[in-house]
């Protein structure tokens, strides 16, 4: 979702956030400020059941435990991808995703 240039990657996961009308919660995230919570049923809701579904069969979980994970992870690693507060392309972001790509294989 993150690293995925077809989808734009922090930039297009704020749009998507956005457009379902849970912009400002992601906006806290990428801010210097404290993190709103996101419930499972709200990352369902902004990524969608078949985004969700992909990741789950991947991962060989259930959807709701992937939903409770993906609420739990994604505030955070968006937050530390954005330490200054904002979004930017490349720089710190491009070298995080580097270096989790590489951890990933």
């Amino acid at each position: 979702m993150i690293s995925n240039p077809q989808s734009g990657g922090l930039q297009g996961l704020l749009q998507t956030f956005q457009e379902k009308g849970l912009g400002d919660i992601f906006s806290s995230w990428v801010s210097t400020g404290q993190n709103q919570p996101v419930s499972p049923s709200q990352i369902q809701h902004a990524l969608g059941g078949e985004q969700i579904q992909q990741l789950a069969e991947k991962a060989g979980l259930s959807v709701g435990d992937v939903s409770q994970a993906v609420s739990k992870l994604l505030p955070e690693i968006v937050n530390k991808l954005t330490p200054n507060g904002n979004i930017e392309a490349g720089g710190l972001v491009g070298e995080g995703l580097s270096a989790l790509k590489k951890l990933l294989g």
